[in-house]
């Protein structure tokens, strides 16, 4: 049985970095280190004060220690790793792209008034757990020993579970919201035929091969697909049909 030290070390460069500065935050919050409303989401703030650090600081803020705080650092050490550990494998930049992306299409949503919140992390969380029942849809989950299902449809049993238990559903459909979108545009608009729109940039890949973050990147060769075929797509086969 591996230590804690060893199974820290073993975790992907971005999962663990983005958790252990969600850990750190909620750890200076509950010693008095930290004030939330200085790393809150204000826009007001950071378009009249130019305080932009507010667009970047809102996301490691997951809420004071309890019961679902644990659950959130919980996803992130299973289901982001798992994504990054599988379908992005050696495929660092592309992880830390999607990350970005997320936490972009998260600023946007949460301008609408509707949507208002100073602190995304949780939709970002609940994005990392979107897009991993998608690339595992078959895998099966058991909820609190009660329920199990397809973890496709985990996100969804997530929502309703905070419905039920009066937590607000707006961070969790906005982390949906977001998770679609990049799994549509990356992955099930390309497989139609479609271009992504929205490759990994450049200066992602420049970012991660200068600070070395993860193992290199392995090139493959990409086969031209019959009609009826299968295509191996971002490390999984699918069904192609004529």
């Amino acid at each position: 049985m591996s230590s804690p030290a060893e199974f820290y070390n073993s975790l992907p460069p971005i999962s663990k970095a983005y958790g252990t500065l969600c850990l750190l935050a909620t750890t200076a919050y509950q010693f008095g280190l930290l004030n939330p409303a200085n790393i809150a989401l204000i826009y007001e703030e950071v378009f009249y004060h130019f305080q932009v650090w507010r667009l970047i600081t809102n996301f490691f803020f997951l809420g004071n220690f309890s019961i679902n705080f644990g659950i959130r650092l919980l996803m992130i050490a299973r289901y982001g790793v798992q994504i990054e550990k599988g379908p992005f494998d050696r495929r660092t930049a592309d992880f830390l792209w999607m990350m970005i992306f997320g936490a972009l299409t998260l600023l946007v949503l949460s301008a609408i008034p509707l949507f208002r919140s100073p602190f995304l992390g949780i939709s970002l969380v609940f994005m990392l757990l979107y897009v991993w029942s998608r690339e595992f849809p078959n895998a099966q989950i058991n909820i609190y020993g009660l329920v199990q299902l397809k973890s496709f449809y985990l996100p969804w049993a997530m929502l309703a579970l905070d419905i039920i238990f009066g937590s607000s559903p707006v961070p969790d459909f906005l982390g949906i919201v977001a998770g679609h979108l990049y799994y549509f545009l990356t992955v099930l608009h390309p497989l139609s035929g479609g271009k992504n729109i929205i490759k990994t940039p450049l200066w992602v890949h420049k970012v991660v091969a200068r600070w070395r973050i993860g193992a290199r990147p392995v090139t493959r060769a990409q086969a031209q697909p019959e009609t009826g075929s299968s295509v191996v797509f971002r490390g999984r086969s699918y069904r192609l049909n004529g």
